[in-house]
This record gives C-alpha cells, sequence and structure tokens, in this order.
C-alpha cells in the first residue's frame, strides 16, 4: 500500500494537478476569509467554510477524475491489478495520497483562526470544529470521487458524474422537503445521501459524534464499494466469477447494513453522550439550574413542537433533545402545522408562529412563541435587526416551572420613596421565574397584602413614614419576608434604619472604599464584594464577579446573637473602610474620621417566630440590580436577583435562566492589516502553490 501511496502522490504533484487543487482551495478560502472575517470583522470562521464549501463541489471531482480512470483507459491498471498488492491496498493507497493532497490546504487554514485572534475574540472551539466539518466533508466527497472514477475509462465523465453526485449530496435535504414536507419513506431512504446535514451541525458549534461518525462511516462504504468495482474487473468471466460476485454482492448488501445499523444506534442514543456543546456561549448545554429542576420533576410534561421534524430551528431542537434524554417525564412531540393547522388553538386563541412551542401538563399550558425563543436588536441607522441572544432555555424552564406550579407567586415593590423600578431584563428575569410583581404604595393600603410573598424596596432615598414603616414591621412579624437595597442619600432616613435595627444592623456613614485589587474595579469605589457560599450566590460563587458600584457598609453588632441568624453572602476585604465627610470620587486615602471594614454589602437576617420566621436581605449598593452593574459583568448580578427572589418566593431552584448571547466583540483590523492578510491569503499562497507546480511540471516537460 505504501508504494501505490508514494507513487500516486508523487504523480499529482508532477502533474501540476495537486499544486493546482491546493491553490484553488486556498485562494477561495483565503477570499471568504479576507471578507468576512478580516473585512467585515466576524470572529466565527465557520462562514468562510460555509462559503467555500460549494466551490469544493466542483474541485473535488477535478482532483479525482484521473486517479482510476486514466488506469483503466491506459489499461495500465492491469499492471497494479497483478501485483502482489491487495485492491484494498491499491484503493486505501490512492485514497490516502488524495486526502494527504486535500490535508495541506487544511493544515495551512488552521493557522487562519490565530490570525484572527490578534485582532479580538474568537471562538477557537467553533471555529476549528468547522475546519474538522470541512476535512470530514472533504474525505467523503473524495472517497465518492474515486468511486466514481473506478466505474469509467473517461476523465471527463468522472468528473462530470462526480460533480453531479456531490452536488445531489449537497442538496439532498432540499430535495426531500420538495418531494415531502412530512416526510415519507422515499425521504428517508434518501436522506441517507444527505451530505449537507451532518456537515452544518457541525458549523453550528456542536461536536456531534453522529454526524463524525456519518461521514467516516459513508467513507468506509464508498471505499468498500471502489474495492468491489474493481475486485470484478480482476476476473474473468467463469464460474469462479459468478461465485465471487454472488460473494462480493452478499459483502455489500453487509456492509450496508453494518452502516446503516450503526448511524441508526447513535441517533437513539442521548444527546448528552453523543453532542458535546464547544460553543462560545454554550448556547446547547443545559445549566445546571434546569438539570436540578428537571431531575426533581414528579409529574409528565408534553412538549409540542410546531413544525415539520425536518424544518425544525437547528438549535432549538438541539435544546429539546437534552431536554428530552434528562427526564422520563418529559415527551417532545412535533406537530406538523400544515397537516394539523388547528392544533394550536386547543391551548391559545392568538396567533402562534411557525416553531413555537406548546408546553402541556395535567395542570396548565403555556404557550411560547418562537419570536420569544431570540433575542434581538433594531438598528435605527441601517433599520436592521439583528439577533443578539438565544432563550432557548430560559423559556422552556420557566415554562415547565409554570405547567407544573400549584400557585404563582406574587411580590410587590414599593414606590413612592425614590426607589429603582426595575427594567426590562429584571422584569423578564421574574417572569421567567414565574413570580408575578406589582408596584404598590404603602401610604394607599391599610397593610402589606396578604398575598405577599415578598416586599421589594429597591432604593429608597426618601424615608418612609411611620405609619408605613409599621406596616412593614407587621408585615414582617407575621413571618413576612422582605428585600431592602438600601439607598444612598445624605438625608437622614431614622424609619428605614429602624428596620435594620430591629433586626441588630445599621449602615456605616459614607461610601466603601476597598484597597484590595481584587474587590474593585478600576476605582476603589467600584466593589467586586467576596462572596461566600450561600443559597444567593448559587451558580455565582467561584465563577462571577458580582459588581457593587458606590455601597454602603453594612455592620451586624452582635454577629453572635441567639435570637437572630445572620448569613454574610456579599462582604468587602479587611481593608476596606467606609469614606466619610466631603467624598472625592479621587481621594482614596483612609482619613482619621474613616470607618474601618470590613462590611457587609449583602446579608440575610432570619429572625425565627412563634409561627415562621421574619427574613430580611439586606444589600449595601442602590445600584446593584440596575441594567448598567449587571451589565458589567456579564449578568451576573441579575443572577444574584433571581436567586434572591426565588428563595424568597419558595422556590427550591431557580428558574430564571438567562439570555445566551450571541454578541461577540467584532474584530477589529485596521486597514493596512487587512491589506497584508488579503495579499498573502488570496494571491501570493495560491500564485506560490501554482508557479511552484509549474516550474516542476515544466522541469520534467523539458527532460
Amino acid at each position: 500500500m505504501s508504494a501505490i501511496y508514494k507513487r500516486e502522490l508523487q504523480s499529482y504533484f508532477r502533474s501540476f494537478i495537486g499544486f493546482l487543487f491546493i491553490a484553488v482551495t486556498l485562494f477561495f478560502i483565503g477570499l471568504y476569509f479576507s471578507v468576512y472575517n478580516i473585512l467585515s470583522g466576524s470572529p466565527y470562521f465557520s462562514y468562510a467554510v460555509a462559503g467555500v464549501i460549494s466551490v469544493f463541489l466542483i474541485s473535488v471531482p477535478i482532483l479525482t477524475m484521473r486517479i482510476l480512470a486514466e488506469e483503466k483507459h491506459n489499461k495500465t491498471d492491469q499492471l497494479i491489478l497483478t501485483a502482489p498488492v491487495s485492491v484494498g491496498g491499491i484503493v486505501m493507497g490512492k485514497f490516502l495520497a488524495l486526502l494527504t493532497i486535500f490535508a495541506i490546504p487544511v493544515a495551512i487554514i488552521c493557522i487562519y483562526p490565530l490570525i484572527m485572534s490578534r485582532f479580538g475574540t474568537v471562538p477557537m472551539g467553533e471555529a476549528y470544529l468547522a475546519i474538522l466539518a470541512y476535512f470530514l466533508f472533504g474525505m467523503t466527497a473524495i472517497a465518492i470521487g474515486l468511486l466514481i472514477s473506478s466505474l469509467t475509462e473517461s476523465q471527463v465523465i468522472a468528473a462530470v458524474l462526480g460533480f453531479a453526485v456531490l452536488f445531489l449530496g449537497y442538496m439532498m435535504s432540499s430535495i426531500c422537503s420538495v418531494i415531502s414536507t412530512t416526510g415519507n419513506l422515499v425521504t428517508k431512504i434518501l436522506g441517507c445521501f444527505d451530505l449537507y446535514t451532518p456537515f452544518a451541525n457541525l458549523l453550528e458549534g456542536t461536536l456531534n459524534v453522529g454526524s463524525v461518525v456519518y461521514f467516516v462511516s459513508l467513507t468506509a462504504l464508498v471505499l468498500f464499494l471502489t474495492v468491489q468495482s474493481i475486485q470484478k474487473r480482476r476476473y474473468s468471466v467463469s464460474v469462479k466469477n459468478f461465485s465471487i460476485g454472488a460473494y462480493s454482492t452478499g459483502m455489500i448488501a453487509v456492509a450496508v447494513g453494518i452502516v446503516i445499523v450503526v448511524n441508526i444506534i447513535l441517533g437513539e442514543m442521548p444527546s448528552t453522550w453523543t453532542a458535546i456543546d464547544l460553543t462560545g456561549q454554550k448556547l446547547y448545554s443545559l445549566t445546571d439550574q434546569t438539570k436540578e429542576f428537571v431531575s426533581n420533576m414528579q409529574e409528565d410534561v408534553t412538549i409540542y413542537v410546531l413544525a415539520n421534524e425536518d424544518s425544525q430551528d437547528t438549535t432549538l431542537k438541539q435544546t429539546l433533545q437534552r431536554y428530552d434524554d434528562l427526564s422520563d417525564h418529559i415527551t417532545v412531540e412535533c406537530v406538523d402545522p400544515a397537516v394539523n393547522p388547528m392544533f394550536y388553538t386547543k391551548y391559545t386563541t392568538g396567533n402562534i408562529s411557525s416553531n413555537s412551542l406548546i408546553v402541556v401538563s395535567d395542570k396548565r399550558s403555556k404557550v411560547i412563541d418562537y419570536s420569544n425563543i431570540y433575542e434581538s436588536s433594531f438598528d435605527y441607522t441601517t433599520y436592521s435587526t439583528t439577533t443578539t441572544g438565544y432563550d432557548g432555555e430560559g423559556q422552556i424552564t420557566s415554562a415547565l416551572d409554570y405547567v407544573l406550579s400549584q400557585d404563582m407567586p406574587k411580590m410587590y415593590l414599593t414606590t413612592g420613596h425614590g426607589e429603582y423600578g426595575f427594567s426590562s431584563t429584571f422584569s423578564s428575569a421574574l417572569n421567567k421565574e414565574n413570580v408575578e410583581y406589582e408596584t404598590v404604595n404603602l401610604m394607599e393600603l391599610e397593610a402589606v397584602p396578604e398575598d405577599a410573598a415578598c416586599l421589594f424596596i429597591n432604593g429608597a432615598v426618601k424615608d418612609f413614614s411611620n405609619d408605613d414603616i409599621g406596616k412593614v414591621k407587621a408585615y414582617l412579624e407575621k413571618g413576612g419576608k422582605v428585600v431592602l437595597v438600601i439607598g444612598y442619600t445624605e438625608e437622614d432616613t431614622p424609619n428605614l434604619d429602624s428596620l435594620l435595627a430591629d433586626m441588630g444592623m445599621y449602615t456605616a456613614e459614607g461610601l466603601v472604599i476597598d484597597q484590595t485589587e481584587k474587590n474593585y474595579y478600576v476605582s476603589p469605589y467600584y466593589l467586586l464584594p467576596t462572596q461566600s457560599a450561600s443559597a444567593y450566590t448559587s451558580g455565582l460563587y467561584g465563577k462571577y464577579y458580582i459588581f457593587a458600584p458606590y455601597s454602603q457598609g453594612i455592620v451586624i453588632e452582635d454577629p453572635d446573637r441567639e435570637d437572630i441568624t445572620y448569613d454574610i453572602f456579599l462582604s468587602t476585604s479587611d481593608s476596606a473602610f467606609s469614606k466619610t465627610g466631603q467624598l472625592n470620587a479621587e481621594d482614596f486615602d483612609k482619613g482619621a474620621e474613616d470607618i474601618d471594614g470590613p462590611f457587609a454589602i449583602g446579608v440575610e437576617a432570619v429572625k425565627p417566630l412563634e409561627e415562621g420566621e421574619a427574613v430580611l436581605v439586606a444589600y449595601g449598593c442602590e445600584q446593584i440590580f440596575t441594567d448598567e452593574a449587571n451589565q458589567m459583568v456579564s449578568g451576573a448580578n441579575q443572577m444574584l436577583f433571581t436567586n434572591t427572589v426565588s428563595g424568597f418566593v419558595d422556590h427550591e431552584i431557580s428558574v430564571s435562566i438567562p439570555v445566551k448571547s450571541y454578541e461577540v466583540s467584532t474584530l477589529t483590523v485596521t486597514q493596512a492589516d487587512i491589506v497584508w492578510i488579503a495579499l498573502i491569503t488570496v494571491i501570493l499562497m495560491p500564485v506560490g502553490c501554482l508557479i511552484a507546480g509549474f516550474v516542476i511540471w515544466f522541469r520534467r516537460r523539458r527532460r
């Protein structure tokens, strides 16, 4: 086999075809790379790979057309077939020679993501997975070209048939959808030769073992068929030939059966075993919150997908598959709107779009419109909409909790004292947590409503009246739960202060400065508090920072009190102090009047009652639950918010999963860099290959 391999490899480079193939491949990949990634600044190398694959359908047949057809035409195949080399060795030698030629440009483009990383953040896992997908597609295409070349003596016919077969494989998914939108036996059979779908699955960012095995097994099958094709020419027509022919036919049937069975088995295996999420945002992975929630499910839920099984949104399909694999209590079913157009009317009176979900339990149902699965933003300068995030997991987990919950908890947000409202980010988090909330002015009520699962005071800068603070304290004494986000003000707030005092706490005068570098960002006033393991920092502790700018320090008078239990889950370092007097944004030195730390920034105080317990959670930063603070730590403050709320409304596990952002910063490439990168990848390397090939070919011609 090695002799055949060396012979073929040398022949391709001596005949100029090998250099031409490499040059053409590098040219088109370099062109798409320069346009999509360098000029446009896209950090996704898969865009370039997806763009160049159509060119590959033409270049591979040209590369493979002569490999066996020329041997047959010149009758030199008889010399090889009578040599002491097995037919399998001949086929593998030729195949590996072709694969080596293809591997050269693939190895070169492995450098491209590294070039991109010089100009910004690049999801490397997705980039190299795209290159793997390209290599696997090319490997299978080369095997197909080799088989077709073995069937004819004409190189032209081999090239034309090779292109036709590869084009059919590339377009098979679309052909099947034209034949039948619902799928039938014909489309299932044709779908076995769908080359593009497994390739596209890998480009999505998931290392799908099924796709890898599909390409490898199909390549092995095609090479086996090539061996059988050559085998028939090795023997003359005789009784022995008929026995070998029958044997070959049986082996072909066995080989096809093995390939089909292997792919079916892999298709039935849980996606957690066969799909590895390599996306930078972990789009297809389920969070620990979801896994824990689903593992605790005791009732059956059906998720209906309003789409044909073959036309589902690929990202959403992978997410749903992971839910289905997690629990026997979850069943995912596709309902084709073309077959059953009125199915959704059993669950909603409004219109919903294709690919929407309907989550159904014995208690209730919830519709998730497809428009809510993806987060988008509108650019008023270009009048275009850009998809910025994927919220499949967040919407589905929230819907599961909704359809399984006995009652919907309610939270009240106080107003009238300069409090912060909730932005859409935090309101959405509450909706996902299946918590209703309502703003209330306590002056208009006789007491905190009886159905309040929680009372939220979000950064009040004006004091409560005696009557209003009395209502809050009465609510606590009945086993209520209060979140107090302390607002910074120079006015006296004795009534709000008394709410803390009743729980054995007070706020230090001034604003906290932390001089430990790991505990602040840019300015010592911009705190990154130390976290302790707690229900409030679940999913955050050891993984993410919390951003708490301009915080007030919370002091516990007696941490060892027997009647109140304290849980300090956010705190400053020991070197922190509270700056008093006239504050200066650039004065970070400790003065004589300043108050030594450390301080609590987030603390829970629990006071047992005769029936139940009073719970007060205090935060020393009025901006902690704002979009500005939340964006500084990529959504970690929102996670803290949902952990706080979920604990107060008796959710053992928070079901509010943040949107998984699509937004990766674009590459910032200077005009000079664009020029030299394009010059090298699009012109110099391809032209260099052509010149080298021409020189070698010309020298051989002169000999």
